[in-house]
């Protein structure tokens, strides 16, 4: 992971211009044509700036939670790792995120996906959360 080129991405999306009205999902209503002010992406998506990084998912087995293959999730690693969160976690040299979860108080990853079963993390496993995904950014 490019850490350096992640810090630029955000850096760039800096002041872009937010439209003044807001934008009907239903029937258009006349929209006022002028910017209201700037919105700083690191404002408004990055709650730690120096905790913050970005990594692109591969796999579909977050489907459930929204996070689809090529997604890039924003990630803070200064928020805690609690249960229920969606985690960029480390097991065994293997990076995956999924859902930490805890079966009989120990840590186990659960997919949002059918069928895939929850993958308990053993004693011995070298297991670490590397952050907690806040934002998933894909196309519509």
């Amino acid at each position: 992971m490019d850490f350096l080129r992640s810090a630029q991405v955000i850096k760039e999306c800096s002041g872009l211009p937010l439209a003044g009205s807001l934008a009907a999902a239903g029937f258009p209503s006349p929209a006022d044509d002028y910017v209201e002010k700037r919105l700083d992406l690191n404002e408004y998506l990055i709650r730690n700036p120096a905790a913050a990084f970005f990594v692109r998912v591969s796999g579909d087995s977050m489907v459930g939670a929204g996070v689809h293959h090529g997604d890039i999730l924003i990630i803070d690693r200064s928020l805690e790792a609690e249960a229920g969160r969606v985690v960029i976690a480390v097991v065994d040299g293997e990076m995956t995120v999924k859902r930490l979860r805890r079966i009989r108080g120990e840590p186990a990853l659960f997919a949002e996906y059918e069928n895939e079963p929850p993958r308990r993390v053993c004693s011995k496993a070298e297991f670490s959360v590397w952050g907690v995904a806040t934002y998933v950014i894909h196309p519509l």
